[in-house]
């Protein structure tokens, strides 16, 4: 027996839109290229027999390996950003493909889904820490509470991202066309580290404006999401 979570597979084995049909979203960004991505490195993991677990500690040793070589070279030039940005997206990829590859092969389980998000908070601090210094180190003044600030609102994508599963799930605006994706972009976490990559690579120097949009957008998120949340308790 099937569900809706796990397909029904041809005789020949699953196919990659086995793999996508199962994806959990994350954006119109992350739905078009991540998750297919993701999608294929599920299926490439699938014939060489690894389990879903492989590739979330792949997308966490990927993740912390670039972050630690910006945070090493900070102050270097464009291939720095390049880096960055092909090894961030190759990571999320692979957090996008660990999942896939769990619920078509019926291997999901609550062990494994704690450990994708430890592994995915250890990525991103990671992340975070590799921006940070790249703004510090193009803007030697960048003030510390800043750099405290875009740390602190950064996770809050995370941790929202972690209530919005299971059955107790709402979103503040559910609607799902085309302007509201296109401004829910930057929500979408391979969205918003694509431009960061872009940005370290073309304009490091305006890495600091990234931590303060991003401070405003994540922490505008999290004010709005404490008044839905809180307005919805008191029905």
């Amino acid at each position: 027996m099937t569900t809706s979570a796990e397909p029904a597979l041809s005789a020949a084995g699953p196919r990659v839109g086995d793999f996508y049909a199962t994806n959990r979203g994350g954006g119109l960004f992350s739905e078009a290229v991540s998750q297919r991505l993701g999608a294929r490195l599920a299926l490439a993991a699938y014939r060489m027999g690894l389990a879903p677990t492989a590739l979330t500690m792949a997308n966490l040793l990927l993740g912390l390996a670039v972050s630690s070589t910006v945070v090493a070279n900070a102050g270097a030039g464009w291939w720095v950003g390049l880096l960055a940005l092909a090894g961030w997206q190759a990571a999320y990829a692979l957090d996008c493909a660990d999942g896939q590859l769990a619920r078509v092969t019926g291997r999901a389980s609550p062990a494994g889904a704690r450990v994708d998000v430890l592994c995915d908070v250890a990525a991103q601090i990671a992340l975070v820490t590799a921006v940070s210094a790249v703004a510090v180190a193009h803007r030697p003044g960048t003030p510390a509470w800043l750099v405290a600030v875009f740390a602190g609102t950064w996770m809050v994508n995370l941790v929202t991202s972690v209530l919005q599963s299971g059955p107790q799930a709402a979103s503040m605006v559910p609607s799902r066309s085309l302007p509201v994706r296109l401004v829910k972009l930057v929500r979408d976490y391979g969205a918003v580290t694509a431009l960061a990559g872009l940005v370290l690579t073309v304009i490091p120097e305006w890495t600091v404006v990234l931590l303060v949009a991003f401070s405003v957008v994540n922490g505008g998120f999290l004010v709005a999401s404490i008044a839905f949340s809180a307005r919805a308790s008191l029905r």
